[in-house]
């Protein structure tokens, strides 16, 4: 049976199951559309919040960085994983408690503003559909390469699939998938790296193989590691970072961001009482330490591996030739993921770092500079081929990389349809709806939120963790400091949560923009994108914490100036704080 025909029967498997979930779990009421009714348990949501989180980001692009930037890219791991905890210990708990649908609908009700919850919305909206740029050129990746299409083909796939199970099923349906999509994409991610660590260094548990001798070379992994590409110019794996105050920022900005996703959050209200909201929490982090864990393993491997795929009698001998290029290699090429120019015409792939301090070696060589270049999405999927892994586990990964782009997908547009079809359309056009028409609403939103987010996919302004890490800056100065205002203090009022909000937002995008082009759009940017033309060398991906910053500031400030809240929505949040039984937050 040839790779095609494996890859096929793993992924079309895994989408029909997918798709008789949903068949199986049709949302009926609009409780069981945002809320899959209420009653989901703490083991099941734990699952379905891990695969909710375990984006195309982490399982296709985290690892890809992190074997390309070594240390300096572990601040995705570090800030992803804080982010959580921070979640479940800060938020979750206390919004359950609320006892309301969505994020909006719990900063209208707490800011006593219609106002309030209609720029949440906004600030949702622009969140999500930012990182569902993300996942739907995760998606495409994926597909490009194992379906054997374009990646414009894939995103189309990827949105039918979608809008089937999510369109149809709703919160009810995608937590019961979600959790067929985290027992596919942890095995998918643990086999292949089981079977590498083996290979590698004969110890099959991949945490401890990073730590453990190369087999071949007798050295540590990380030392061999370092050896093999500091000699081709390339940085040290484990050197420090220069830049302390960007690198704090960007672990900042994505703990706090994740704090504020509203795709994520809204998981927690799928649950009885306040009390399982809890346990959800602990069993999630229980489920996502298991690939984030293995996730530096992965990738300090893949490099590795690659490396010594292209120079296989070590970096002081040729690299190998051109038209002796492993089958992987080749299959890759075909989807523009790799690419090759013979600069000196000798055959041979001469992969390098072209600095200024390596060029004299490079002239040495007769290199005239690098040759080959490769997308760092494709690191994790194209692993199992780069180890000579059978068939059946390429054909996994590959399900499993889509399963983790459409989980999360499919929780970023219930998130964007609730906030349309709930918040702004029921909370604020019109109120008097029926549970029908919201339902269809919800329907029709989610839809069009498909539509966009695949037209947006085709362009992604950069790597899919990179766009990912984008929208966490935005929900991390728009969303969150508004919620922990609305849990933790009595005196931000709704003047203040406005204004916070909006200057968080209108500030971070401004400064996005600035050096991402607007609306991503490439010459749009009037700034180049580099670290010396950054702000105090503060990168884009960095700019949510200084935003978050700007609307604690701007809130506070503009809440002293103005009325206290009224006396009640006083009460109300000193109720939330004491969480006891699930329901409304009011005094028992």
């Amino acid at each position: 049976m040839d790779q095609f025909t494996i890859n096929l029967i793993f992924v079309g498997g895994s989408f029909l199951l997918y798709i008789a979930i949903a068949v199986w779990a049709k949302a009926g009421s609009t409780s069981d559309f945002y809320v899959a009714g209420g009653g989901v348990h703490p083991i099941t949501n734990g699952a379905a919040i891990g695969a909710d989180w375990m984006s195309a980001a982490s399982f296709i692009s985290m690892a890809g960085l992190i074997a390309a930037g070594g240390y300096a890219n572990s601040t995705f791991l570090m800030g992803w994983t804080g982010g959580y905890v921070l979640l479940a210990m800060l938020l979750a708990p206390y919004l359950r408690k609320f006892g309301k649908f969505t994020v909006p609908e719990f900063i209208g009700d707490r800011f006593y503003s219609s106002n309030a919850r209609l720029v949440a919305v906004v600030c949702l909206i622009v969140a999500s559909v930012t990182y569902v740029i993300g996942q739907m050129a995760g998606a495409g990746v994926a597909f490009s390469r194992f379906l054997e299409v374009d990646s414009t083909t894939g995103l189309m796939i990827a949105a039918v699939v979608v809008f089937i199970y999510a369109v149809m099923g709703g919160m009810k349906g995608i937590t019961y998938t979600q959790v067929a999509q985290y027992c596919v994409l942890i095995l998918a991610y643990t086999i292949p790296a089981i079977f590498i660590a083996i290979e590698l260094t004969g110890n099959p548990i991949p945490p401890l193989a990073m730590f453990s001798e190369h087999t071949q070379s007798g050295l540590p992994i990380l030392e061999k590691l370092n050896q093999v590409i500091t000699d081709l110019g390339f940085d040290s794996y484990t050197t420090d970072v220069p830049n302390k105050l960007n690198m704090m920022l960007f672990t900042l900005t994505l703990m706090i961001g994740t704090a504020g996703l509203p795709h994520v959050i809204i998981r927690f209200f799928t649950v009885p009482k306040v009390a399982d909201a809890r346990w959800s929490a602990g069993w999630a982090l229980v489920f996502i330490a298991l690939l984030y864990l293995t996730a530096p393993a992965v990738a300090s491997m893949a490099r590795l591996n690659l490396m010594t795929t292209i120079y296989p009698e070590g970096t002081s001998a040729q690299p190998i030739e051109y038209d002796e290029r492993p089958q992987w290699i080749q299959e890759w090429e075909v989807t523009g993921l790799i690419t090759y120019e013979d600069k000196n015409n000798d055959g041979r792939i001469q992969y390098y770092n072209p600095t200024e301090d390596f060029a004299p070696e490079a002239e040495e060589r007769g290199w005239e500079g690098n040759e080959f270049s490769y997308n760092r999405d494709i690191l994790v999927l194209a692993n199992p081929e780069i180890a000579n892994l059978p068939g059946w586990v390429i054909g996994l990964i590959a399900a499993g990389g889509l399963a983790a782009a459409l989980s999360t997908a499919a929780g970023l547009l219930l998130a964007i349809s609730s906030a349309i079809s709930h918040d702004l359309i029921k909370g604020t056009i019109n109120p008097n709806i029926t549970e029908k028409g919201e339902l269809l609403a919800a329907r029709i939103s989610m839809a069009v939120a498909i539509v966009v987010a695949t037209y947006l996919g085709a362009n992604p302004p950069g790597f899919a963790a990179q766009v990912v890490a984008l929208a966490f800056g935005i929900a991390a100065a728009s969303l969150f400091p508004v919620l922990m205002m609305g849990i933790f203090s009595k005196r931000v009022n709704n003047v203040g949560a406005i204004s916070g909000m909006l200057a968080g937002l209108v500030f971070t995008l401004t400064y996005i923009f600035m050096y991402k082009g607007w609306l991503f759009i490439p010459g749009t940017n009037n700034l180049p994108d580099t670290a010396d033309a950054w702000i105090l060398g503060i990168s884009p991906l960095s700019i949510g914490a200084i935003g978050a910053l700007v609307n604690f500031i701007v809130a506070f400030v503009v809440s002293n100036a103005t009325d206290e809240p009224p006396v009640e929505i006083q009460e109300l949040v000193e109720s939330v704080r004491y969480p006891r039984g699930a329901g409304k937050a009011v005094d028992h």
